[in-house]
């Protein structure tokens, strides 16, 4: 366990401060050059999220005793709301917070930026997020496969059609997971331990990796693909193994998205986790109608890390949850 510590000092250097400074600039710059809105939605809300790998740290106001508030995990249903309130291409650099663990690449409170552009499919975001990362970090190349390309590639299994005892005899070949893979029986909690702890390591560290095509499992709040019910229009952006951005073709039909919400809360249920009541706010601005758009989010911490050549996320923040 990382250690609280009474240090004052700052984590990040103020050469790395100022660096932090002119990122900020570029990508307010990148959003007002293409007419992108930003907007500062609230960091606290009625409703935590359901999904199932993401925690929300709770707090409570003494005006409202009975009501517990959910510091946000991401802007996306307060953005969401605003899509479809006024239908524009909006953006926000922000905190949020993950009651998750902390480390190397994770802090509890961490910058994030998320991004919205109305009538976008998902091929046009992922150029988007490419000429972002471009501008940041330099001309890298860009590789891009489908969930089912990385997995064929990398470990010759088809996350597609393997049973869970076909994936725990290839997760067993490898030392590092060989123990957790055979204790494990959720098919998708293998397909997530397959791609972030023996795919992603074999990324080229000096390109940068799209993948796209979840399995239909792992869609969260994307559309499903009309060519493939097996897989979801949702995708994921890395530079080497570092996972920077995850973006989605948004799920616009309020009546999927509830049964999503209810799905995610039958999971959490099933591995000992405390539902969460749906945001009925969202759902309804999504009844109203939200346009055809696809989203993206992305860690501005982990980039600045990239852009700097630092290897540890305390050192890009003013200040780490052990000095905070």
């Amino acid at each position: 366990m990382t250690q609280l510590t009474e240090r004052w000092q700052p984590c990040a250097s103020l050469a790395t401060l100022q660096q932090r400074a002119a990122l900020f600039r570029t990508i307010r710059a990148f959003f007002e050059a293409r007419d992108v809105l930003e907007v500062d939605t609230p960091l606290l809300s009625r409703c935590g999220v359901t999904d199932l790998h993401l925690e929300n740290l709770v707090t409570r106001i003494s005006r409202y005793p009975d009501q517990e508030f959910y510091l946000q995990t991401s802007p996306e249903y307060a953005m969401k709301r605003l899509l479809a309130a006024h239908g524009v291409s909006i953006y926000q650099l922000g905190k949020v917070f993950r009651d998750d663990e902390v480390g190397r690449f994770h802090n509890p409170e961490f910058t994030m930026l998320e991004w919205y552009r109305i009538g976008f499919q998902m091929p046009a975001l992922i150029a988007e997020v490419v000429d972002l990362l471009h501008q940041v970090l330099g001309n890298y190349a860009v590789h891009q496969l489908t969930y089912q390309q990385a997995f064929l590639h990398y470990l010759t299994v088809d996350p597609l059609t393997a049973t869970v005892a076909e994936l725990q005899a290839c997760l067993s070949q490898y030392e590092h997971v060989a123990d957790l893979a055979c204790r494990e029986n959720d098919r998708d909690t293998l397909l997530q331990l397959a791609l972030a702890l023996i795919i992603e390591p074999q990324f080229d560290a000096k390109a940068i990796t799209v993948i796209s095509h979840f399995p239909t499992s792992q869609a969260a709040l994307a559309q499903i693909d009309p060519h493939d019910e097996r897989v979801a229009l949702r995708f994921e952006v890395y530079v080497g193994g570092v996972e920077l951005a995850n973006g989605y073709q948004e799920l616009t039909d309020a009546t999927q998205q509830r049964a999503r919400f209810t799905q995610d809360n039958h999971l959490r249920q099933q591995f000992g986790k405390t539902p969460k009541a749906p945001d009925e706010r969202l759902l309804k601005a999504l009844e109203t109608g939200l346009p055809a758009c696809s989203g993206v989010a992305l860690g501005v911490d982990r980039l600045l890390m990239l852009q700097t050549g630092l290897d540890d996320i305390r050192h890009v923040l003013p200040f780490d949850v052990t000095c905070a």
